[in-house]
């Protein structure tokens, strides 16, 4: 490898090096609604798990969207852990709560209660309180943090014909937007050009994730963006996404990946909110210019959490009455902005 990714190794707690290496069965775990970062990040400690000789079960609450079919292995993530499994480690990933595992953490709890658990997370708003909770808001993703890991684990970035790289890779470039966001810094190049020098395919992921969408998924965000409102001074925008729009449509939940980044690039919207409407209610997408109001800030209010630039939360509220109060809220936090 000519890459050298050395200087960045000590970021790496010895104790989820330890433990990682000497678990024989595994639990991996992402979020609920799984994106690219939480499955690539899982996925990858499954074969890190595997390549020191245990065995590794991935588990997400939801079944993982078509989007990410194209990733080597996506037909083995299961929705719950495999019942006569026992299972000496837990390692969770992506997730800023427990909270956030969603559906499978309430399903099992007695096994999240007893078992010994790594954490692996980016996100900002997550308190890392755990003795082996390895949190780094500086990483771009999840998956950055797990490619370091690997190294340190002395598992080459090549395993399995690339198909380590190509998932690790597809969480670096989903929560990037292929690098056009403010949270690549040069670790993250660094981490990716080792990546492709390992065999991820970049344009294809990037392709895969940014510039393929079926034509029912198109129809949604025509539907959504159409909803567009603005505030008075073109500082907040905000949209709406309802399960109507879903069944008009044909479209799945996980369809509505990437509406929020479309509204973000209203010229003068220092706040995008997306409102979605949720089972438990309203789910809050939300994106801030940098420089000005932090994501987690807004969502925090109400009980979400995330990084300052993308953020999002869940309200016990239907979509009309969940508008009142974050607008209320995300306006006040504009009004102190000053540029």
């Amino acid at each position: 490898m000519t890459v050298d990714l050395t200087p960045y190794l000590d970021a790496v707690p010895a104790v989820v090096v330890e433990r990682v290496r000497t678990a024989r069965r595994v639990l991996a775990v992402g979020h609920e609604n799984p994106d690219a970062d939480t499955l690539g990040a899982s996925m990858a400690i499954a074969r890190l798990v595997s390549a020191h000789g245990g065995r590794a079960d991935v588990v997400v609450s939801d079944p993982p969207p078509p989007l990410y079919d194209f990733l080597a292995g996506i037909a083995d993530v299961r929705t719950d852990p495999e019942p006569t499994a026992e299972y000496d480690l837990v390692v969770i990933s992506d997730c800023g709560s427990l909270e956030r595992v969603g559906a499978v953490w309430h399903r099992h709890e007695g096994l999240f209660a007893t078992v010994s658990t790594v954490v692996i997370d980016h996100h900002a708003s997550n308190d890392g309180s755990g003795d082996a909770h390895w949190i780094d808001p500086g990483a771009a993703a999840t998956c950055e943090m797990v490619t370091l890991l690997a190294l340190r684990l002395g598992v080459p970035l090549d395993l399995d014909d690339g198909a380590l790289a190509g998932a690790l890779m597809a969480g670096i470039v989903m929560d990037t937007a292929t690098f056009a966001h403010p949270n690549a810094t040069p670790r993250t190049l660094a981490v990716s050009a080792a990546l492709v020098e390992a065999g991820a395919a970049l344009s294809e992921i990037s392709r895969r994730l940014y510039r393929t969408k079926p034509d029912a998924q198109l129809r949604l965000f025509g539907r959504v963006l159409d909803r567009l409102e603005t505030s008075a001074d073109g500082r907040i925008v905000w949209s709406t996404m309802t399960d109507a729009d879903l069944a008009s449509t044909g479209t799945l939940p996980a369809h509505s990946e990437g509406i929020i980044d479309l509204l973000a690039q209203a010229e003068r919207a220092e706040v995008a909110i997306l409102f979605k409407e949720d089972a438990r209610g309203t789910r809050l997408s939300v994106r801030t210019k940098p420089g000005g109001v932090d994501a987690t800030v807004l969502t925090g209010a109400f009980g979400g959490g995330g990084h300052a630039r993308a953020s999002g939360a869940t309200l016990a509220l239907p979509v009309p009455e969940a508008t009142v109060p974050v607008l209320a809220e995300a306006t006040r936090l504009v009004d102190a902005v000053r540029r």
